[in-house]
């Protein structure tokens, strides 16, 4: 039987390495996180604590949020973090060299029955592998956030992709009472998030077109969905300039202009609007009333 993935390693402490890690350590994982700025370290491990103990108050997971908080550990050597790692999650920019780059340097430090997964939301692991020699034991592990309810994992092969490192990692997936959605064939956006990658185009279409305003493209969706942010504020979430970055992956990926980004999401790129992370993106995240206005939350349609 293969080796239960224990001891999890997150390269890169922005938002999704945060999620990630105290998603791992609240089921008993041990996680060790790595990014170069220590200012950002600061921040990841007090947003860990503060989801661990969300989740206990939630009753996502029982036990000692203290516990689960004191199972994660913050290095700025990257060769100390994945010393002991049975698995590597690479989560930093979403851009294709960056990525080769440490996996490269990941190849280096490990040993070849190490795990090293990437959680790009577009990018398969067969563009980003070039510089591991075991090609077999890489993979895309694609989680999305928030990972408590938007809780399936989406896992790809690269070139060489063992049966083995799918097991094991779906095996794990299911361990942190995730779903693992294994893609059958590389596919650009992988499974749900080609689908997502569709409905987000037509939505800045709509909007760059001068069709509809953003917040009734918003309503409309919350409305049929039931979902509490429609595309335009989920975009705010993920922020604008990985939006940005992942649908120009798909216009170079088939050279079809129908696929560029508009012009509009790269001027508020430009101008620092990226969402919720800068304050505001295409709505005022700033404002305390977010999230509970009519045009977030529909009630009564008034207008």
């Amino acid at each position: 039987m293969s080796k239960q993935i224990d001891n999890v390693c997150i390269i890169g402490a922005g938002f999704m390495g945060a999620e990630i890690a105290s998603r791992s350590a609240v089921f008993g994982c041990n996680v060790f996180v790595f990014d170069i700025n220590p200012d950002a370290l600061v921040m990841c491990r007090e947003t860990v604590e503060k989801s661990i103990q969300a989740k206990v108050d939630l009753k996502v997971v029982e036990g000692d949020p203290a516990q689960a908080a004191a199972r994660v550990s913050y290095y700025e050597d990257m060769s100390a973090a994945v010393q002991d790692a049975d698995l590597i999650i690479e989560a930093v920019l979403e851009e294709v060299d960056i990525k080769k780059e440490v996996f490269a340097r990941l190849d280096q430090m490990t040993l070849s029955h190490v795990l090293i997964g990437t959680n790009s939301s577009s990018i398969p692991v067969s563009q980003i592998e070039e510089g591991v020699e075991h090609k077999e034991r890489v993979l895309n592990i694609h989680f999305s956030p928030p990972i408590d309810r938007l809780y399936y994992v989406e896992l790809m092969r690269g070139s060489k992709t063992s049966e083995k490192t799918i097991a094991r990692v779906s095996a794990w997936v299911k361990r942190l009472e995730c779903l693992p959605l294994v893609c059958k064939k590389e596919s650009i956006g992988f499974v749900f998030n080609r689908v997502w990658h569709a409905a987000r185009r037509e939505a800045l279409k709509v909007w760059a077109e001068g069709v509809a305003e953003y917040k009734d493209v918003d309503r409309a969706w919350m409305l049929f969905s039931g979902m509490p942010l429609g595309p335009f504020g989920i975009m705010d979430f993920i922020g604008l300039d990985i939006v940005y970055k992942v649908q120009n992956l798909y216009y170079e990926e088939t050279g079809d202009d129908y696929f560029t980004p508009p012009k509009e999401l790269k001027d508020m790129v430009d101008q620092g609007n990226l969402g919720m992370k800068t304050g505001k993106g295409f709505y005022d995240w700033s404002d305390p009333d977010f999230g509970r206005s009519d045009f977030l939350k529909p009630k009564r349609m008034k207008d």
